[in-house]
């Protein structure tokens, strides 16, 4: 009888929980929590997460260039976006700033898709947007970037150079800029040393690295013309892993290497890479608890 009377209780019970409506506030707080992207946030999710301990700024720069025939001119940004919100949402004390979406570059008539910045600029946006970020209330900001323009080596590194000088500034008051550089330079050796091993032909800009990211991260056909993946292959890669010369007018196309071979499932793995490498590397700035 007690048992009867007790199963027919919480089948009650559980009828009446299935028909209770979920309180808007309970359900914004459990979506918001997810939220890693500070444009996609309201202004009182960016404080609720600070104060619960989000308290890392990653600053992302893209560009706009030309990628060859086969990808659209802004991969880096499409490709900044993905990386930078996987990264906050590894780290889980972090919050993805917008992505800067133009670097040091220069334009071009004859590849017409490139629009860039000057290295002295880029300095002063990223100096202003880590300063903005402190603001805000971050109290750590970590600088870093998809394009290689402005992270050169020594004093031709905008990225360092901010970090360093704005580190100083404001370490006294508990605040620290870092430079990620592992995100950019070594997750790409290391990609490229895995494929390589594997048999697939050297490339850099626009070959098979950038292109099969590009693939893993396109849900519409926007982002990779994929009719012409036949077609991706630019000015060879030398054994040095530098670009040699070719008089081959059909070469010079925009692709340095060869991008014939890209695939969503080597993208994926270029993509974790970047991830693994760039969270590793904050997580040895920036404990997780803190």
């Amino acid at each position: 009888m007690h048992r009867v009377l007790k199963a027919s209780l919480t089948a009650a019970f559980l009828a009446t929980a299935a028909l209770t409506p979920v309180l808007p506030g309970v359900a914004n707080a459990a979506a918001s929590s997810q939220l890693v992207e500070f444009e996609l946030m309201t202004w009182p999710e960016v404080r609720d997460a600070l104060a619960a301990g989000k308290t890392t700024a990653l600053i992302y720069t893209g560009g706009v260039e030309q990628r060859g025939p086969q990808n659209a001119n802004g991969g880096h940004n499409l490709m900044a976006r993905a990386i930078v919100k996987a990264i906050a949402q590894k780290l889980g004390n972090a919050i993805a700033m917008p992505v800067l979406p133009l670097t040091p570059n220069n334009a071009s008539a004859e590849l017409p898709g490139t629009i860039g910045l000057t290295p002295e600029l880029l300095e002063a946006v990223l100096e202003r947007m880590t300063e903005q970020s402190i603001v805000t209330g971050f109290k750590n900001v970590v600088l870093m970037g998809d394009h290689g323009g402005g992270q050169g080596e020594g004093d031709r590194n905008v990225y360092r150079r901010v970090a360093t000088r704005l580190n100083e500034k404001y370490s006294a008051q508990g605040i620290h800029v870092f430079y990620c550089d592992q995100v950019y330079m070594p997750a790409n050796t290391a990609f490229d040393k895995e494929i390589a091993a594997q048999g697939y032909p050297a490339s850099l800009h626009g070959g098979l690295t950038d292109t099969s990211i590009m693939m893993y991260l396109d849900k519409d056909g926007t982002y990779v013309r994929k009719k012409l993946l036949k077609d991706a292959v630019g000015i060879p890669v030398g054994p040095d892993g530098r670009p040699q010369a070719t008089d081959d007018p059909k070469l010079k196309n925009g692709i340095v290497g060869d991008g014939r071979r890209s695939s969503a499932k080597l993208g994926k793995r270029a993509f974790d890479l970047k991830v693994e490498y760039a969270v590793k590397q904050i997580q040895g700035f920036i404990p997780p608890s803190t």
